[in-house]
């Protein structure tokens, strides 16, 4: 069938291709999208909490970096998406409460919080009496807490269309299909050919698949990018306006080992979640799921259960194997790649469009995305960036 042509084809519609192909085409890049239903993806299961702090784990110090850069960028990422399509993105600057439920958990929240102070965030330490003050809610067994202003939320549904009306604002070229093979020729990546036989020719082809990124056919093996998928199942219920304000904020806690997290939304959803299930492709909602989360739920804020059930969900999360993100270039001429995100997808959005852009733009990968080229997982995944074509 017949070729088109553009400078940059993004594979992937999720929020991260999206974002990317926004960029670009800000950029003045002639961009396209190849994704059978644009918008979808992790974003349609994610809960959207934008929790650099929180989510600070032993060993990913170097992403707290990055996190944080995004998290500081969200304000006007967020104003100036509203603004070009008019899309209420759901964000929040409410806060998140991190509590504990018994001296174990107590004990691994004060060490989080050292950590946290030794890499200058701010976080505040309250006891269970005053988690309760801000929380009334919560179960009256709540030992202590970590208050952290600073982790916002969004609506990723919404962040999902308003990123779909901005690429159909600034031009960006929407082909409906899987990718079906990655084209080379010449030792570079010429575009790709769609499941119906379609070839699609580009400049540059950014790889934004989430964790179907490591299965594109046609991407020499040594450049498959590190990414699986990681099962996690979401659950949302609704708030009756006779039980509002049920939460005023993010509230999360470890339950028996596992997290559970509450996020409230200002439609009176409340999204609770997330199961970490290694599960290769299987997206099936259980009942052993939304069992634990509606137990671990109810154990952190007992009125839980009177609340509807109005939606189970199971995602794919694209992890890499050190929780962070692959961007810039795949050691393949005109190939980069914007993947393996895990669950800081959403929170990534703005930097990565940004870094991503730049880097189609210019040649050149900006100096906050330089520790997570994909040069870290072997030589052969990562080579100096070239201009663009």
């Amino acid at each position: 069938m017949s070729s088109r042509t553009s400078d940059v084809l993004v594979i992937g519609g999720g929020v991260i291709g999206l974002v990317t192909a926004w960029r670009a085409a800000q950029r003045g890049l002639a961009t396209a999208v190849v994704d059978p239903e644009p918008g979808g993806g992790a974003a349609q299961v994610a809960a959207g909490m934008l929790a650099a702090v929180t989510e600070l784990h032993y060993g990913e110090e170097t992403l707290l970096a990055l996190n944080l850069e995004s998290a500081r960028r969200y304000p006007g990422f967020a104003a100036e998406l509203t603004e070009l399509t008019g899309h209420d993105l759901g964000y929040r600057r409410c806060g998140t409460l991190a509590v504990a439920l018994d001296a174990d958990d107590r004990a691994h929240l004060r060490d989080l919080h050292a950590l946290q102070q030794r890499s200058g965030l701010a976080s505040e330490w309250l006891s269970g009496r005053e988690c309760r003050r801000l929380e009334p809610m919560l179960a009256p067994g709540v030992r202590g807490g970590l208050r952290v202003d600073g982790d916002h939320q969004i609506d990723p549904r919404r962040l999902a269309a308003a990123l779909v009306a901005a690429c159909e604002r600034t031009g960006v070229v929407f082909h409906r299909a899987w990718a079906e093979r990655l084209d080379v020729a010449g030792d570079r990546a010429t575009g790709v050919t769609t499941a119906d036989g379609t070839a699609l020719r580009a400049g540059q082809v950014v790889l934004a698949a989430g964790s179907l990124s490591g299965r594109l056919a046609g991407v020499p093996g040594e450049l498959l990018p590190p990414v699986r998928p990681v099962k996690g199942q979401v659950l949302r219920l609704a708030v009756p306006p006779r039980y509002a304000p049920f939460l005023s904020r993010t509230v999360r806690a470890v339950v028996r080992g596992g997290q559970v997290y509450l996020v409230p939304r200002e439609n009176g959803e409340l999204v609770v979640g997330a199961t970490s299930e290694e599960l290769g492709w299987d997206t099936t909602v259980t009942a052993g799921g939304v069992y634990e989360l509606l137990r671990d739920a109810h154990e952190l804020v007992p009125g839980i259960t009177e609340l509807p059930l109005t939606e189970t969900r199971a995602g794919l999360r694209p992890c890499s194997p050190d929780n962070a993100p692959l961007l810039g270039p795949s050691g393949l001429a005109g190939l980069l790649l914007a993947t393996g995100h895990h669950r800081n997808g959403v929170l990534l959005t703005p930097v990565t469009g940004d870094v991503l852009a730049h880097a189609l733009a210019t040649g050149e990968l900006p100096q906050e995305a330089r520790p997570f080229t994909p040069r870290r997982f072997g030589a052969a995944l990562g080579e100096k960036l070239e201009q663009p074509a």
